[in-house]
């Protein structure tokens, strides 16, 4: 009964959050603002969101080809289009239970290739950890082009949390931060005594864990490290230029700068991890940081309806084909899967 909870809780936390967003959002812009957010909406160049989507999807292209490069070392040659179908589908996974993505496409990769579970799942939580590196690399750039913007970005911070009558950082007592923490900390030793309590969980978190080992190691040891390079290079040079080719749909948004986009491109990576699918998070974070590179809004607030558009058009944009390619990537992982493997 408890996992039944927890693993609901899982879903409708993050959920709750997003639409909260959503509303506190919406709520934050006066009539005319909301009529500016619509006509936003209308404004907006279509064909930049098609040229958009086309650069995640091959960012997502260019992941599956990346992966093979890490199973290679591990005896594995497998096909481009089950690698491509794998990522899709797990992609499909996430946008409907937290953190099932990552085991739906190892799952799906072992059903079309027969590569084990725990070496397929152990290279994509190496891939993880590269792309996580790529994004703290990101994020240090970004830093460095706009440290004068640093005190601005605190102070819209700030005036967020005081909007949502959060207690300041100079009164007395234990911040939630730390509050959250502490249960972090908690949940996590619980988690680790429950598992190696019980033989059957315990070897298979050290399936995992070797599984995870043997991934790392695939990344150092696999022979084509410069087209790995390459393509890392690409995935993230894909991932940013989708984002900033989507500013050019609208006029008002064409300006801002170069630091600007990437500060925003920050903004919503974060959103995307703290929430399933970025729902809410994603245009919200998006449009409180760029906000700060585009003239105030009309009657005040922290969010310019422009902005925020741009961030929903975004959204909504590479929502919609995770969607339809993942969808369409998992009916055709179930039709081809190995006979052996069912």
């Amino acid at each position: 009964m408890k996992k039944v909870v927890f693993g609901a809780l899982k879903i409708i936390v993050p959920i709750a959050l997003g639409v909260w967003l959503i509303h506190y959002s919406y709520t934050q812009l006066d009539e005319k603002q909301r009529g500016e957010l619509f006509a936003a909406f209308d404004q907006a160049h279509l064909g930049w969101f098609i040229l958009c989507v086309l650069l995640g999807w091959l960012s997502h292209v260019s992941r599956a080809w990346r992966w093979r490069y890490l199973l290679e070392p591990l005896g594995h040659e497998v096909r481009f289009w089950s690698s491509y179908h794998a990522v899709m589908a797990g992609y499909f996974m996430n946008m409907l239970l937290p953190r099932a993505g990552e085991a739906s496409r190892a799952i799906t990769l072992y059903r079309l290739e027969g590569v084990p579970f725990e070496r397929g799942f152990g290279t994509i939580l190496a891939e993880r950890a590269v792309d996580m590196l790529m994004l703290i690399g990101i994020t240090a750039l970004t830093l460095v082009l706009q440290l004068d913007k640093l005190p601005m970005l605190q102070a819209r911070v700030e005036a967020f949390k005081s909007q949502q009558g959060a207690a300041s950082a100079d009164e007395p007592g234990i911040s939630w931060g730390l509050w959250i923490g502490v249960v972090a900390v908690v949940a996590l030793i619980g988690a680790a005594y429950v598992i190696w309590s019980r033989p059957a969980l315990r070897a298979r978190a050290m399936d995992g864990i070797r599984g995870f080992i043997a991934g790392v190691r695939s990344v150092l040891s696999t022979k084509k490290k410069g087209a790995f390079i390459v393509h890392t290079l690409l995935i993230w040079g894909l991932y940013i230029g989708s984002f900033v080719i989507g500013f050019q749909a609208l006029p008002s948004t064409t300006s801002i700068p170069v630091e600007g986009l990437l500060a925003g491109f920050i903004a919503g990576s974060v959103g995307i991890i703290l929430v399933q699918g970025g729902i809410g998070v994603f245009p919200a974070f998006v449009a409180l940081v760029v906000g700060m590179y585009m003239a105030p809004p009309d009657g005040g607030g922290l969010i310019r309806p422009d902005a925020l558009a741009i961030g929903w058009l975004l959204w909504v944009a590479q929502t919609l084909m995770l969607i339809v390619l993942g969808g369409l990537s998992l009916l055709l992982a179930a039709r081809d899967r190995k006979p052996a493997a069912i």
